[in-house]
């Protein structure tokens, strides 16, 4: 991993070492209280981030504040700075907190609800914008055989396409809010989409049921507080992580293994799942 030399230290006005941040992607430094990250290929999404993390109106949730460069952009030669938030993820495997990561999701929503589409998402290329694209059937799956019966499972869950608004949401709260005693959820690392408020929510319940093996409990609870839609928006968002999946296991053969089989297997289960509780027509 590249190490932010000493010009981008400088521009940020940063003094010490840096120290490489475990998690993630592995490619985050730590300078004292800043973070340094890289600004990835897209040089126009981490100034519109730098923009949109700084204005953000934080109620019921706490964001990274950036620091611009001394050239007054919010990168420089390829690298990003934030100041440190207080938290840490929650151990969902002690005391899930699912709820309070929907509640912080939902407050960040409602902040961004003014913000106009950026054109770079259109641009975007990765496993992710394709998982997304195909979960909200804008673009056709390039599937491997095993993964198409859990996507033929859950395509058969969505019923007509959401009439709600799209604006902008965090595809990838999960393991991005971190709690702290005494201070609101922190929202960090902000993958931006343009999808409804209640796909943000549906990724974090799929996410629990596909990888923390949260039960049909939490499922009942989305039901209860968003409707029977609910249902169709996880089995978007199971979609949406399944195709993910598969775009890595495409161009990674190498990974086609025990551990690959049994995620799929998961997705299977889970489809059967929200099978289980869907609406049934006319009912």
């Amino acid at each position: 991993m590249t190490i932010p030399g000493r010009d981008v230290r400088a521009a940020f006005r940063l003094v010490g070492r840096s120290v490489r941040l475990p998690g993630g992607e592995g490619r985050s430094v730590r300078v004292g209280d800043v973070v340094l990250k890289p600004t990835g290929p897209d040089p126009e999404f981490a100034e519109w981030l730098g923009d949109i993390m700084a204005s953000v109106v934080a109620d019921g949730f706490r964001v990274a504040r950036p620091l611009r460069a001394t050239t007054g952009a919010w990168s420089h030669d390829g690298w990003t700075a934030s100041h440190i938030v207080a938290g840490v993820e929650p151990d969902h495997a002690a005391a899930p907190r699912w709820g309070e990561i929907i509640a912080a999701g939902r407050a960040f929503h409602r902040a961004l609800a003014h913000v106009p589409r950026p054109g770079f998402l259109d641009r975007r290329s990765d496993w992710w914008a394709t998982g997304d694209r195909v979960a909200w059937q804008e673009q056709d799956p390039d599937l491997l055989p095993a993964v198409r019966a859990p996507y033929e499972a859950l395509i058969s869950l969505f019923g007509p396409k959401p009439q709600a608004r799209p604006q902008l949401v965090h595809g990838d709260l999960t393991g991005n809010v971190l709690v702290a005693p005494g201070l609101a959820p922190a929202v960090i690392d902000f993958s931006p989409y343009w999808r409804p408020p209640a796909f943000g929510e549906a990724v974090v319940v799929a996410d629990a049921l596909i990888w923390h093996g949260a039960g049909p409990g939490l499922l009942h609870e989305a039901v209860s507080a968003n409707g029977p839609d609910a249902v169709a928006y996880v089995a978007r968002a199971l979609v949406f992580r399944l195709v993910t999946t598969n775009e890595r296991l495409r161009e990674n053969p190498t990974e086609r293994s025990r551990a690959a089989i049994a995620e799929i297997r998961r997705y299977e289960d889970t489809a059967r799942l929200l099978a289980a509780i869907a609406p049934r027509p006319g009912g």
